[in-house]
């Protein structure tokens, strides 16, 4: 059943960061746009019609992210599909609209789907995770799943991620328990979505001037610190020789490395809040 205030139609956050509506080119056929403090991700060459949409950004976006799409791809067609690395309102915040849009189908670990499709809602933000203002106002932000559930669809359990060649999901919970990362190993690009993010997203100060240093997944919304530490992990034995994540600047190279490699031994001095490690 769809939750009563399943939409964001009155969620208006006035977060921006100094990259919003800027967009910056991974590699040739990935693009990753900045909607107020959160990314969107479009894979594909520029100039086809052969492209995926990965997150929906903020509420409020449909008309932003459909130019960003435009000026990407040099039409206004619509995507193969959305995949999405996990439902949280700012990645999700403009997919009902887009569907109104864009007939497409959607992608998710089956673990987010009762999220997605009205039956589950997430755990309101936690302002006690210490960090700055973005935490504390964590709990006013929409934590109600949404119900797409005429368009929603599991990931293959194989691995492989539909009208994406070449690139396989891989479960990272602990944000929620159905995120999910894209990896394409040949040459080891990551979309981490929050897994693991490049700003501390906690710090309003840091958000807006996207002050670039290696973070855990969001503290506010995160649900399993101890799934969100394996995840990391995982995510560090890729390899990837480049990250997008969902939150802050692209990190990759050297930088990277050692980033990820900082993150997973000292897990639980930079990711953890210090409530729970009094605990």
């Amino acid at each position: 059943m769809k939750p009563l205030d399943s939409d964001f139609s009155d969620t208006h956050l006035p977060f921006f960061s100094v990259n919003s509506g800027k967009g910056r080119e991974v590699g040739k056929d990935l693009y990753y746009w900045t909607n107020q403090i959160v990314n969107v991700c479009f894979y594909g060459i520029p100039g086809s019609r052969e492209w995926v949409l990965i997150d929906c950004g903020m509420p409020h976006s449909k008309q932003k992210i459909m130019e960003a799409a435009e000026e990407r791809f040099g039409h206004r067609g619509k995507p193969q599909a959305i995949v999405l690395t996990h439902g949280h309102f700012d990645h999700v915040g403009s997919l009902e609209p887009l569907l109104e849009e864009w007939d497409v189908p959607i992608y998710a670990h089956e673990l987010e789907i009762p999220y997605l499709n009205g039956e589950r809602n997430y755990p309101k933000g936690d302002p006690t995770v210490d960090g700055g203002l973005v935490s504390e106002l964590s709990p006013f932000y929409p934590h109600h799943g949404i119900d797409v559930s005429d368009r929603i669809h599991a990931l293959p359990e194989n691995g492989e991620v539909p009208f994406m060649q070449g690139w396989r999901w891989v479960h990272t919970p602990g944000h929620t328990p159905g995120h999910i990362s894209l990896y394409r190993e040949f040459d080891g690009v990551l979309v981490a979505g929050d897994a693991f993010v490049t700003v501390k997203q906690e710090s309003l100060y840091r958000v807006v001037l996207q002050k670039k240093e290696i973070s855990g997944p969001p503290r506010y919304f995160t649900m399993d610190w101890e799934a969100a530490k394996e995840s990391v992990a995982t995510l560090s034995n890729l390899k990837p020789k480049v990250a997008v994540t969902g939150h802050g600047e692209a990190m990759a190279g050297d930088e990277l490395e050692e980033a990820l490699r900082k993150l997973v031994e000292q897990f639980d001095v930079i990711a953890l809040p210090a409530n729970r490690k009094r605990h």
